[in-house]
């Protein structure tokens, strides 16, 4: 399977979202090793000078009524003798029982300019329209053959039997560029991966002047793309590693991933988050299987394939909470460590001369706030942020949450979505206390107690486990915005 994420113009072709016509060349009879792609997620990791520098998620499902659905999507930040590219890129194709393309989508963010771009196959090539800061173009790209899809690029051969010395020529579409690029790919025969993986090796000249080496297992499974020699490694990972990783990344707002986490909102924010007292949304492509957070400021139901939540003023006065006050919301965990001879002595001296549990807890939240200096990595822990004196959102949660529990005040670790500027809302981490019988949202990385209705909850927990899930979400939800309130 063709791993079509960024892997940057500066080797030629980033984030080439393709198509192929294929012709071949030469063929030796082989028996084809499959007849379709390989069902299931897929991550990969980019590396440059084994330094990873992008990732790739690939989903592939099967159609109810036959065929099969591709998404991808992926980010990469590269710099080569002075020439620096970053590029984010989401792809969605939809193939018929043939494998032939039918429709593609692809939406790309490349060194700040976005641009999206859909199309189809028509009788005499691809018609598609590419709309960039809001101007639309229509083109026709005439193509003589079948097309198919370019995460197909690397299962072809074994679609048609990859026997050693076996030349295809394909066409693909670069949406960067627009045009139709030829590529030749070459079976170079069975050869295991440098790491000893078993696997068939292909090679072809997606890059101008470099090879570009490619192992994939006898199922079609990309296993390994190597280009000039390893300058360029895109290198399957286990989902549950990478993922953690990248939603790490999110909540760390990193450059890498920025773009791609950023959740549009169509319609945006009328009103700036410290002008509401409530806000409603509706997340279109929020999971079956991913959980519901509700508590006394935030109400979540799913409505048919999309999730509505509704904080605030704009919760339903009639619902009830579904967060129950227990004994883990006190205790001490790795990376929360509440029973710290350090930080309760710390926590007893920010709250010196103070009565009353939401009087405290805002004390905690303001000195975390300012004692903190706001930078995109994760410090790991409450202790490590607290000798480091810096840390993203999650370790101003992770030490907040560890003072307000040291300080007998009930605390969880939250994360999800939040508002900064009304265009869209990105992923974030604070924390929600128990004050007064209720649950309140605590932002100590913005000093807001309580934290505004753009705070969307949506997993609760601090650990790469509890966070994992959120990996799912990323570059695929839309949030439409239903209705503002303002006090």
């Amino acid at each position: 399977m063709a791993v079509r994420c960024a892997v940057s113009r500066v080797l030629a072709a980033v984030l080439t979202a393709a198509f192929l016509c294929l012709q071949p060349l030469q063929t030796a009879g082989a028996e084809p090793l499959v007849t379709a792609p390989p069902l299931g997620e897929r991550w990969f990791a980019i590396l440059m000078a084994d330094e990873q520098v992008g990732f790739y998620r690939q989903l592939i499902t099967a159609l109810p009524e036959g065929g099969f659905q591709i998404e991808g999507s992926g980010s990469v930040r590269m710099r080569v003798m002075g020439f620096s590219k970053e590029a984010s890129s989401r792809e969605v194709y939809r193939l018929a029982p043939t494998l032939a393309l039918q429709t593609v989508e692809v939406e790309q963010t490349i060194n700040g300019q976005h641009s999206r771009l859909s199309g189809k196959v028509v009788t005499d090539g691809l018609l598609f329209t590419q709309v960039v800061d809001g101007k639309a173009r229509k083109r026709l790209l005439k193509v003589k053959g079948p097309l198919l899809a370019g995460p197909l690029l690397n299962l072809y051969p074994l679609l048609k039997g990859p026997s050693a010395g076996a030349v295809y020529r394909v066409q693909i579409f670069d949406p960067e560029e627009l045009k139709i690029k030829p590529v030749i790919i070459t079976v170079v025969g069975e050869q295991a991966t440098p790491d000893g993986q078993p696997a068939i090796r292909l090679r072809n000249d997606l890059y101008p002047f470099v090879d570009n080496d490619i192992w994939v297992d006898r199922q079609g499974n990309t296993l390994l793309e190597s280009v000039r020699d390893g300058l360029v490694v895109t290198r399957a990972e286990q989902p549950e590693r990478l993922a953690a990783v990248v939603s790490g990344m999110a909540l760390s707002k990193k450059d890498l991933i920025y773009d791609l986490s950023l959740v549009r909102a169509e319609p945006g924010l009328k009103r700036s988050p410290s002008q509401l007292s409530g806000l409603a949304v509706a997340i279109d492509g929020y999971g079956q299987a991913l959980p519901l957070v509700a508590s006394d400021r935030q109400w979540a139901e799913r409505d048919v394939e999309r999730l509505v939540i509704r904080t605030g003023s704009l919760r339903p006065a009639t619902t009830a909470r579904s967060v129950v006050l227990d004994g883990s919301h006190l205790a001490a965990v790795e990376g929360i460590e509440a029973t710290s001879p350090a930080i309760i002595a710390l926590a007893r001296q920010i709250v010196d001369g103070t009565t009353g549990d939401e009087v405290q807890a805002r004390a905690l939240s303001s000195w975390t706030a300012q004692y903190l200096t706001d930078t995109v990595d994760d410090s790991g822990s409450a202790l490590a942020a607290l000798e480091k004196r810096s840390g993203n959102c999650q370790s101003h949660a992770k030490l907040y949450t560890a003072l307000a529990r040291a300080g007998g005040i009930p605390t969880r670790f939250v994360s999800g979505l939040v508002s900064r500027d009304g265009r869209g809302f990105l992923y974030h981490s604070w924390a929600e206390s128990w004050l007064d019988g209720r649950w309140v949202a605590v932002d100590p990385t913005f000093d807001q107690l309580p934290a505004d209705p753009t705070h969307l909850a949506l997993f609760e927990g601090h650990t790469l486990a509890d966070l994992a899930p959120l990996v799912g979400l990323i570059g695929r939800i839309r949030i439409s915005v239903l209705e503002e309130q303002a006090p």
